[in-house]
Formats: structure tokens, sequence, C-alpha cells
């Protein structure tokens, strides 16, 4: 072998260690920015209402020397693999039966604060009343746990359905007792819900996803929570980093007069309510 070969052939070599390391350098300078001392803040989002708030005080975090970056994701799981993984900083999309819900995610992330319930609501593109359901209608609920059972409190608590005494916020089809109209339930991801509707006789739907479908939740729902619901959205960190500057920062701008005053004219459906 020449030198021009085996030079050729070292190339060879190396070209796809090069591409890989030029593939994964921008999501390990993503990760090294996660819960580190720059200015930078990465957070992981839904898009309505969560994204919509964030990027609502990013010229409020920028005055404090604070990038904020705001990355939307489109479902429920990925955003807490990121977050632990050291990809954000923080996300900004679930409440706490839902963080709860899985032991890896309880086990590294912890609740920064909350910022507004968004009302679970029942809704229908067939019926428009619960009255109106008939024996054996099917009825679509989330099939993660904690969103599973809040369908369910929100049917029991309208006397469709009565579940198991202790049943509580994880409660499944398997827990309930009495089921005067022999409903159906159709588990599904909360992202696919409302496409769902035309399929079912209802659906439970969380309220981002109801608004991102163009549902009003205030007009359109057959029955929806109270503003006193107890899932309230949280911002997330990884333990230990609930009192970094710039998550507290980030929790004075979406806790501010001109957030709630956002969410007031914006969200006058009810469909998203402040709790500070």
């Amino acid at each position: 072998m020449n030198k021009t070969s085996a030079a050729l052939k070292a190339l060879r070599l190396l070209l796809p260690a090069a591409l890989i390391f030029a593939l994964a350098s921008p999501l390990f300078a993503r990760g090294a920015r996660a819960g580190g001392s720059t200015g930078a803040l990465v957070v992981g989002a839904t898009a309505n209402p969560h994204a919509i708030l964030l990027n609502l005080v990013k010229p409020d975090l920028a005055a404090q020397g604070i990038d904020l970056r705001v990355i939307e994701f489109a479902d429920y799981v990925v955003p807490n693999t990121a977050l632990i993984s050291g990809d954000l900083d923080a996300n900004f999309f679930q409440h706490i039966p839902y963080l709860e819900s899985n032991s890896e995610w309880s086990a590294a992330l912890a609740n920064a604060f909350g910022v507004h319930v968004e009302p679970f609501g029942l809704y229908s593109g067939k019926i428009k009343s619960i009255s109106e359901l008939k024996d054996g209608s099917t009825i679509a609920i989330p099939n993660d746990p904690s969103n599973g059972g809040r369908a369910l409190l929100l049917l029991q608590a309208n006397g469709l359905i009565t579940l198991k005494s202790g049943a509580g916020i994880t409660a499944t089809p398997l827990d309930i007792d009495s089921n005067p109209k022999n409903l159906r339930f159709r588990e599904l991801e909360a992202a696919q819900l409302p496409r769902a509707l035309a399929d079912v006789d209802a659906a439970t739907i969380n309220g981002n996803y109801a608004l991102e479908a163009g549902l009003n939740p205030t007009r359109d729902s057959l029955i929806i929570e109270g503003a006193q619901s107890p899932y309230v959205n949280i911002v997330v960190v990884r333990k230990g980093f609930e009192n970094d500057p710039r998550i507290q920062a980030l929790k004075t701008a979406l806790r501010s007069q001109k957030v709630k005053d956002y969410i007031t004219a914006n969200y006058s459906d009810g469909s998203v309510v402040a709790i500070f």
C-alpha cells in the first residue's frame, strides 16, 4: 500500500466519526447549556398557552440578560425525557399529578412553581348535552394515568359513573363501580383526542389540546372542571435547580400582572385561569 492509498484509507475511517460528531455537537452544546450558569434558559413547552406565555415574557427576561429559548413539543412525554437528559433547563406543560405518575420523572424532577389551570372538559361532535348519551355510548379518555383518572373523576362528578372507594386521581376504567349507561371507554394519547371526536360519542380533552383544535372550553364542552381544579400547570426543573436565579426570574415574569392581564384578555372564555 503506497502513502496515497494509506492516506485515503485513513480519511475514509475518520469521515464517519467526524460526521457523527458534527451531527451530535448541536445536541451536546444544548445539553451543556441546560442547567449551566450561562445567560441562556432553554424551556420546553406545548404550544397553547404555554409557549405563548413564555414568548410573552422573553423581552422581560432579555432585559435581565437572560436569553429565553422556547422549544415547542407536541406530546407529553418527550419534554420530561429531554429535561432529565439535560437538553432543557425547564419545561412548562404539565400538572403535578402527571409529573408524579411516573417514578423516573418524580425522582429526577421537581415542581418549581405553578402558573395557571386549564379546565378539563368533555366534548362531542354528536350530542349537545350529557343527557343525550345513549346506553353503550363510547367516550374517549387520555391513556396516561393522571389524565385518565382526571377524566373519570370529571365523569363521576357529573353523575355518569361511580368509582370504587379510594380509586383517586390515577383511576382507570377498571376502577368503575357503577356505570348506569354502560359507557364504553377508548383510551388514547391525549394529543389524539380532538381528532377522535368523529369516531366516538364524546371525548375528554385537556384544555391546551382543545384550544389547538379550535374548541372553546366554556362554549363547546358538555361538562367542564371548575376554576378550583387541583391540576395546576407548573414549571418543572431538575431537582436542585428550583432556586436557580434564571428559574426565579422566570417565576417572577410568568406570575406578573402582565401575564395575568394577558390571560384575562385572551382567555376570557375561562379556558385558562391564572392562579396568582
